[in-house]
């Protein structure tokens, strides 16, 4: 199968202040590619997945999915499937975020059920509640749910598993080993023996550069 480019970096540079977070990066991801993206904190690993995102300004060149994340963020968020490390304070209820993301993926609210109880979340239960006042856990699981749900054409996770118990990680694992051959799936992780099994590279940065990027 031929791989596709689904995202071009060119001289990319995001500095804060003074701070270079991310440095003169250039790199390409391709379709099909399950990258671990590694790296201590302050390496750029976030950073990165935020350009990705259209989040921050940066210097340099960044297209997804042919595309500028800037100017057609909106565009590009319909392909991409995003877990964030800490999840954002939305107070909409369950059910308002289930039927919130179903119309917006165009996705059947049945399949983030699907995915959730696999997880070990009863979404039923919880739909009057307010996602900021879930347990983190919970959190984690519904946001892996959307994210997955969606069949989207770009994975970004960011540590996914942090909040997981064994056994829903364990589910995770399987569901991530479940998704089309064609996506490309960039996982950010400090457990490399994690993500080990499921990926085919592994990329890590340092100081915002870099530093190895080779077939695993």
């Amino acid at each position: 199968m031929e791989q596709k480019t689904i995202i071009k970096i060119n001289h990319l540079t995001k500095p804060f202040k003074k701070v270079k977070v991310i440095k003169d990066l250039t790199h390409t991801f391709y379709s099909g590619e399950r990258i671990a993206l590694v790296g201590q904190n302050g390496a750029g690993k976030t950073t990165l997945i935020r350009c990705i995102l259209g989040l921050y300004r940066f210097e340099g060149e960044l297209e997804v999915l042919g595309m500028d994340p800037r100017k057609e963020r909106e565009e590009i968020l319909k392909y991409v499937g995003f877990v964030p490390q800490i999840p954002p304070p939305i107070k909409m209820t369950v059910a308002e975020m289930l039927t919130f993301f179903a119309e917006v993926t165009h996705t059947d609210k049945q399949l983030f059920l699907d995915i959730s109880a696999r997880l070990g979340l009863d979404v039923t239960s919880n739909l009057n509640k307010p996602f900021l006042k879930l347990s983190g856990g919970m959190k984690q699981k519904l946001l892996v749910a959307f994210a997955l749900g969606r069949k989207p054409k770009i994975l970004l996770l960011d540590e996914p598993s942090a909040n997981l118990d064994p056994k829903a990680r364990k589910a995770l694992f399987e569901l991530l080993h479940e998704v089309d051959d064609d996506v490309l799936m960039i996982i950010s992780s400090h457990r490399i023996d994690e993500v080990e099994g499921l990926v085919n590279r592994l990329v890590e940065m340092d100081l915002g550069k870099i530093v190895v990027n080779k077939s695993v």
